[in-house]
């Protein structure tokens, strides 16, 4: 674990990114940085932000019964101007633009890094986790630089349902097989990746404030909340500038999927070699996974 009050130099984080597929930022946030998104999801989930996925709720409703049927709130991003900021944090970025192409030769990455996501978890008590899996799976770079930075809002443990991870497991490039897991008291109703040894998976205990940035290829998982608090976490991914994204793309079909380009974007750092093609920002791509037993077809953490 790094601590970014010492920061590592740019080739140890790069390195230790390639090697394990993961790496953990401790204290990247401040507490009131820490405070305000805590205050932001509860806006978010009592429908505060102009949203026709989240309709607004009545006043007399407790805060702790607003977010207690909240899964996951995709892309708030898009709605909320300071979600949207914690997306290129500058500390975050700065990371991001060492280890989103850690793994490519030098002189194959500019550096650029683009947004494609955002995921704000409440995880109350009792809740489940999610089954062994691999970003790349839901959000296809293709080129391998798929990053996730999954920023602690509580601290996370074990018992309240922190990641898991398998170290190395992003190294073959392999995108494992997917089954029903049939353990629907820990995990949710995503499917679990397999066919791998899980016996070297480690816990990522880490306090509010940090941030764990991992590999889109990397397995891992979490597990049910079985402690008395919440387990919020803001989870933003993101890529190389320099990549397509074949996500969500409707006429990929026509365009060709080698040059399908999912424009719901933003830049972080760098430039973007498409930029010509411009951006999208849709009109209410803001949904609210609820705990209810469905098909699950987006990625969560």
């Amino acid at each position: 674990m790094t601590d970014m009050a010492a920061p590592a130099a740019d080739h140890d984080l790069a390195k230790q990114f390639a090697d394990q597929g993961f790496l953990v930022c401790e204290h990247l946030l401040g507490p009131e940085e820490i405070d305000e998104l805590k205050a932001d999801l509860v806006r978010l989930a009592r429908g505060e932000y102009p949203c026709g996925s989240l309709a607004p709720l009545p006043a007399d409703i407790p805060d702790d019964e607003a977010m207690n049927r909240i899964l996951c709130i995709h892309m708030p991003h898009f709605v909320s101007p300071l979600v949207r900021r914690y997306t290129t944090h500058p500390r975050i970025a700065e990371i991001l633009g060492r280890v989103v192409g850690a793994h490519l030769k030098e002189g194959h990455w500019d550096g650029g890094v683009k947004c494609m996501q955002s995921m704000f978890f409440a995880k109350p008590p009792g809740k489940p986790g999610q089954a062994w899996h691999q970003d790349e799976v839901y959000i296809p770079t293709r080129d391998r630089s798929l990053c996730g930075a999954w920023i602690a809002i509580d601290d996370a443990n074990v018992d309240n349902g922190c990641l898991w991870v398998l170290p190395g497991s992003h190294k073959a490039g392999v995108l494992f097989p997917q089954k029903d897991h049939g353990r629907p008291d820990e995990f949710d109703v995503s499917p679990e990746s397999y066919g791998f040894d899980d016996s070297a998976e480690l816990p990522v205990e880490v306090p509010a404030g940090s941030v764990v940035f991992f590999n889109g290829y990397l397995l891992h998982r979490s597990k049910k909340n079985v402690s008395g608090g919440y387990r919020r976490a803001l989870v933003n991914h993101y890529m190389s500038t320099q990549s397509f994204l074949p996500w969500f793309v409707e006429d990929a079909e026509n365009v060709g999927i080698a040059r399908a380009d999912h424009r719901a974007v933003h830049v972080v750092t760098g430039k973007d070699p498409y930029k010509e093609s411009g951006y999208v920002v849709p009109e209410d791509a803001v949904w609210l996974r609820q705990y209810q037993e469905q098909p699950v077809t987006q990625q969560q953490d």
